[in-house]
């Protein structure tokens, strides 16, 4: 994929296709248009939104809302073939790749850790109000405790983020999972239950070259 104008922000609407379809140009996001608002012909198409800045035009084609439910249904029905392999394989590896355990006593510790310094801290200020110190000595040794308790904080802050992002992957890999074994032997609707709980994002490279990258980081083209 180039890199022109390579948006890295996912534009917000209400529109289930949202920032959803990735431009394989530029790799900017599509954005929905309108064509013919004021007749009857009114209909509603996806194109790169960013095709016509800086006076390079996309060569990526729009697509209507029916061709991007359809492509849908027919990735779906790609990866559905190979949905117990792909569950079986979850299943062998969930354990190990969303593992907090260590995570979480490297947490424990820095909280000790954290709460031996707060407590020294506040003794050697106490120490420094009753008994009279270079204050040069009394204020190296200060900033040393502080320091310590504030890369405790800076490491805990670290793991609490590892912890919740891994707590919120294995959630969405399991629903992923779940819709998935929920698939019928044939699907011939738009879900949109599905579109949200298995699809990343889709990339548009041309009119016969649409991949929908899956929530598994499996890629399939349409």
């Amino acid at each position: 994929m180039q890199s022109r104008g390579k948006g890295s922000n996912r534009n917000s609407c209400v529109s289930v296709f949202s920032s959803k379809i990735r431009c394989g140009d530029c790799g900017n996001w599509y954005g929905s248009k309108v064509w013919h608002s004021n007749d009857k012909y009114r209909k509603v198409v996806w194109q790169c939104n960013h095709k016509f800045d800086g006076g390079e035009k996309c060569t990526t084609p729009h697509l209507d809302e029916e061709t991007i439910k359809q492509l849908f249904i027919k990735a779906l029905n790609t990866i559905g073939k190979e949905k117990d392999l792909i569950i079986a394989g979850f299943g062998e590896v969930k354990d190990a790749a969303f593992e907090t355990g260590e995570l979480e006593a490297e947490a424990r510790q820095l909280n000790g850790e954290m709460n031996v310094a707060a407590e020294l801290i506040q003794k050697c200020i106490g120490e420094n109000a009753r008994i009279a110190q270079k204050q040069g000595e009394y204020a190296k040794r200060y900033d040393a405790l502080v320091e310590q308790f504030e890369t405790a904080k800076a490491r805990l802050e670290e793991v609490q983020a590892a912890i919740t992002e891994k707590q919120a992957q294995r959630k969405m890999m399991e629903n992923f999972m779940e819709v998935l074994r929920g698939l019928p032997e044939q699907v011939d609707y738009f879900d949109e239950a599905a579109w949200y709980a298995m699809v990343d994002f889709m990339t548009v490279y041309g009119k016969d070259d649409v991949r929908f990258t899956f929530k598994n980081g499996m890629e399939i083209k349409a």
